[in-house]
């Protein structure tokens, strides 16, 4: 573990934004063109301050001189040059929130959350909002853009669940960055943490090393993926930011592991498509490299997937396939891949499909491999029955 103090150049954009942002820009540049439009930005604007009118009672510095403070001290530790307002909504539920605006910083309390909070609490509570103003504002507002793009995808009813999904792992890592901006402006983890649970809880004191012990038994137990929508779960975030503050060697593998998982057909967000596409041409590449799939035919089903097939595409090495990388649901994937392509040229069937299983042997997933043969392929029963007899027979070798 580092013993080197963090500071303001700690405070980077996760490797997910900068992923989302290139993917944006290269396959969506009409949509990021408009999203980036200063007519979009000016209307947003308007917007924004209609509602902040309308909603909220805006605080000033002379009646509330110590959540003004705070807030100057958040802008300076932050390194924001920008102007503050603070306001109060009448929401009974504690929170807070930025409303952006180029230069303008303007934050929203919800419900009693002044009167909760304490010094340092308060610091890190405007510590947090404010790092959504630095992370919005770096690289030319990209990571703004980006977030406005995903925000009206969600607003169509056609988004595909791939966005969707993208939307809001982009919404889960900006947390995880703000959080870390609370530890900074705080000078360390521990108001981050309280000021979480209070407002998750509404409890009015906490202990941060309690609550840390807390989170890390359930970790131990039960180490799911996070399910928020918008926000990780609060154990999650206060593991989180505790890692990065103590500079815990692997903090970055435990958060995708947390907030990501292995690569799976029933969460793949746009990133993990981009994935999947280069896993799959390095897989199909692997297993017709064999002499027994040397077939036009079969060259034809690849070019069918794959029109811009080359000769010389990369073959994956299938050990890093390990269950940090893929789920069951990818493991099934590839296996019908398998399938396809040792079922298309019927003169190597027998042999391709015994191909088939050894590399589903190498996958880890042999037994699943027989599984599905016998469920899903459309041929004579004899015929099948013949396969995979042959094909457990070869699985029973290597088990001797």
């Amino acid at each position: 573990m580092s013993t080197h103090a963090l500071d303001i150049s700690s405070l980077t954009p996760l490797p997910y934004h900068q992923q989302v942002v290139d993917y944006l820009k290269t396959s969506e540049p009409a949509v990021w063109n408009w999203a980036s439009s200063l007519d979009v930005q000016q209307e947003h604007a308007q917007d924004m301050r209609a509602q902040l009118l309308r909603d909220t009672y805006r605080l000033s510095p002379e009646t509330h001189p110590q959540a003004y403070l705070a807030c100057a001290t958040a802008l300076e530790r932050l390194d924001i040059q920008a102007s503050a307002t603070l306001y109060q909504a009448g929401d009974g539920a504690m929170n807070a929130s930025l409303y952006y605006l180029a230069g303008e910083v303007h934050v929203v309390f919800y419900g009693p959350i002044l009167e909760r909070l304490d010094a340092q609490e308060l610091l890190a509570l405007l510590g947090h909002e404010l790092a959504h103003y630095r992370l919005w504002s770096e690289h030319d507002g990209d990571f703004l853009v980006a977030e406005r793009v995903l925000n009206h995808a969600l607003a169509d009813v056609h988004t595909p669940p791939s966005l969707e999904q993208t939307a809001r792992l982009y919404s889960l890592h900006t947390e995880i960055y703000a959080d870390r901006g609370a530890a900074l402006v705080a000078g360390g983890p521990e108001a981050s943490i309280t000021s979480l649970v209070k407002v998750h809880t509404g409890i009015l004191s906490v202990d941060a090393a309690a609550y840390l012990q807390q989170a890390s038994e359930l970790d131990a137990k039960d180490a799911q993926l996070s399910k928020g929508v918008s926000h990780p779960e609060t154990f999650l975030r206060s593991q989180a930011v505790n890692s990065w503050w103590r500079q815990v060697p692997d903090t970055d593998t435990w958060l995708h592991r947390r907030l990501r998982g292995p690569l799976s057909l029933i969460r793949l967000d746009v990133i993990d498509q981009v994935e999947l596409t280069a896993l799959t041409r390095g897989f199909i590449a692997s297993f017709i490299g064999a002499a027994v799939l040397q077939s036009e035919v079969v060259l034809n089903q690849v070019r069918g997937f794959f029109p811009d097939w080359k000769d010389n595409e990369t073959p994956l090495d299938l050990g890093t396939l390990n269950a940090e990388r893929i789920d069951a649901s990818i493991h099934e994937y590839l296996h019908f891949v398998m399938l396809d392509l040792s079922l298309v040229d019927r003169d190597l069937r027998d042999e391709a499909l015994l191909h088939a299983a050894r590399t589903a042997k190498k996958l880890g997933s042999a037994d699943d491999f027989i599984s599905v043969l016998k469920r899903d392929i459309k041929i004579p029963k004899r015929e099948l029955d013949s396969i995979v007899r042959a094909v457990k027979a070869e699985v029973d070798t290597w088990t001797q």
